[in-house]
């Protein structure tokens, strides 16, 4: 197929991106959901990514190695940041 185009199906297209937005959306959705229990610098490993201390780090990790985030999630985490 070098050289050559192929015909854009424009209701195809618009079908696709229809369903990505529903996607992106139903992902938005659950990160607006989660984010009022869970600390956003929180990763799926309970590492913590924040560039700023924080009294939940658990810094005792080998060099180079994010924090371990001991945040119960049950928390308002934001008055845990030093300021």
């Amino acid at each position: 197929m070098s050289g050559e185009f192929q015909k854009i199906d424009k209701e195809k297209y618009g079908k696709s991106l229809e369903r990505l937005n529903e996607i992106f959306k139903g992902i938005s959705e659950t990160v607006t959901e989660v984010s009022t229990w869970r600390c956003p610098y929180k990763n799926s490993e309970n590492r913590c990514t924040a560039q700023f201390g924080c009294r939940n780090q658990n810094r005792d990790v080998p060099a180079g190695q994010l924090y371990i985030c001991t945040s119960s999630d049950n928390l308002d985490y934001r008055s845990a940041w030093d300021i």
